[in-house]
């Protein structure tokens, strides 16, 4: 049996993310990842994105409502080049690092 062609582009509903929690719901439900899981921090995300839960980049995620979810994501995070950054951004660099187009709207 043939499977359903990649969609060339995912949409991420920013506007149901209100917590760290609901950004990891929404973003496996928009990748249609199994079982909705495509991470739960910022490490597991990157293991996802190398393969095995879900789309395996390229491709590009369409974040409707981006402002949203920037002010519920404002934790401070640490990245690995030592620069402290909100949590919304350390996703994006995550993403982006791994290999996906990310279209903010």
């Amino acid at each position: 049996m043939p499977t359903a062609p990649k969609p060339s582009a995912y949409v991420l509903h920013g506007e149901r993310i209100t917590d760290e929690p609901s950004l990891w719901a929404e973003l496996g439900r928009a990748v249609q990842a199994p079982d909705g899981y495509y991470g739960r921090n910022l490490d597991a995300l990157a293991d996802c994105l190398r393969g095995g839960f879900g789309p395996r980049p390229p491709f590009t995620l369409v974040w409707e409502g981006s402002t949203a979810s920037a002010q519920a994501l404002t934790r401070r995070v640490t990245g690995p080049d030592e620069e402290e950054r909100s949590y919304f951004d350390a996703v994006l660099d995550v993403l982006r690092q791994g290999g996906v187009a990310v279209r903010l709207r």
